[in-house]
């Protein structure tokens, strides 16, 4: 089963996708897109690699950036890279996400709104595109001296 919070649409190619939110602090992670096709990578905080310090939920700071694996499309995670269509590549708008996000939200019956923003608490993964804990092999590894 996979897991499904609704569908948008690319405002440059009008296809639909799905998606889902993900609120990283009740999931205790952080996360990343790839700068070349989007995709998510989400890191556990509670299992980070050993002299790794993550300590805010949501956008993973400049430096963790280096310790982690391209994406398998061989682009690069980074801070600044945003979610893309999947069907034309182009990125998405945060701002234009509000629409369907919050049409599909039950939350905003009761006032919750979405952040607007690809760099705050919550992240979206798009058409089921996420990695977990793409560390380095190497990253952690004690040697000695």
């Amino acid at each position: 089963m996979s897991r499904e919070d609704g569908k948008g649409n690319c405002v440059s190619c009008d296809r639909i996708f799905s998606y889902y939110l993900i609120h990283n602090g009740f999931n205790n992670s952080a996360y990343l897109y790839c700068d070349r096709c989007g995709e998510t990578c989400l890191l556990d905080l509670w299992s980070l690699p050993h002299g790794v310090e993550i300590t805010d939920y949501g956008i993973i700071p400049n430096a963790i950036e280096q310790l982690l694996k391209p994406c398998q499309c061989g682009g690069t995670f980074r801070k600044e890279a945003a979610p893309r269509c999947p069907h034309c590549n182009s990125t998405l708008s945060a701002v234009g996400a509000k629409e369907y996000i919050e049409a599909n939200a039950h939350g905003t019956i009761s006032g919750w709104r979405w952040q607007q923003t690809w760099d705050g608490l919550y992240c979206i993964v798009i058409d089921g595109k996420v990695s977990k804990d793409c560390w380095k092999s190497d990253v952690g590894i004690r040697t000695s001296a």
